[in-house]
């Protein structure tokens, strides 16, 4: 019994690690990279009949290519609301508003903003290993309270060795989804 509540509290560590690889792949989705990408607006909020709702919930966003996307809201009155919603955000672009849709033409991105995101993109990466040294951290400090409670000290040995280990693996994990999307973020 003492291992399984041993090995419990390490898959509960695993978990914690994996969601702050989610969170980051998720953050990372969002930086414009100089070439369209819809995601760049599932943060982006508009007033929908008095409802903060993402873009994506409430029109289409279609790529007809590379440098340009293309956002039809479901409802014509939107717009007005979405190229607001856009200018807001500040995402580098201005919204070309046609009455029924919206197009989004896409810049080339500078030098210095392609190092500014790098720099937010590291930042990023720090904080997913922040999460990753915490669940370790709350693992290890689980492991001492069931030591105190009588948990065999070779349990205790062994389940910090094995998270470690996972916090490693995460750790060189994270290194290179931020390595790649700096990669991408500098590719011209």
């Amino acid at each position: 019994m003492e291992i399984q509540v041993s090995k419990d509290c390490i898959a509960q560590g695993k978990v914690k690690m994996e969601n702050a690889i989610s969170h980051l792949e998720e953050d990372l989705k969002s930086y414009r990279a100089g070439k369209a990408n819809p995601s760049i607006f599932n943060a982006v909020m508009v007033d929908y009949y008095g409802t903060p709702t993402a873009i994506p919930k409430c029109a289409s966003v279609s790529v007809p290519d590379n440098k340009s996307m293309i956002i039809q809201p479901w409802d014509k009155k939107l717009v007005p609301a979405i190229v607001k919603a856009i200018m807001d955000a500040n995402l580098g672009f201005t919204p070309i508003n046609n009455g029924e849709n919206i197009r989004i033409n896409i810049p080339p991105l500078t030098e210095e903003r392609r190092k500014e995101l790098c720099k937010q993109a590291r930042a990023a990466g720090e904080n997913a290993k922040l999460s990753v040294r915490n669940a370790r951290r709350d693992v290890v400090e689980a492991h001492k309270k069931y030591k105190k409670d009588g948990l065999q000290e070779d349990v205790c040995k062994d389940a910090e060795d094995e998270i470690q280990k996972h916090t490693e693996a995460f750790t060189k994990k994270i290194d290179e989804i931020v390595a790649a999307k700096e990669k991408e973020i500098m590719t011209v």
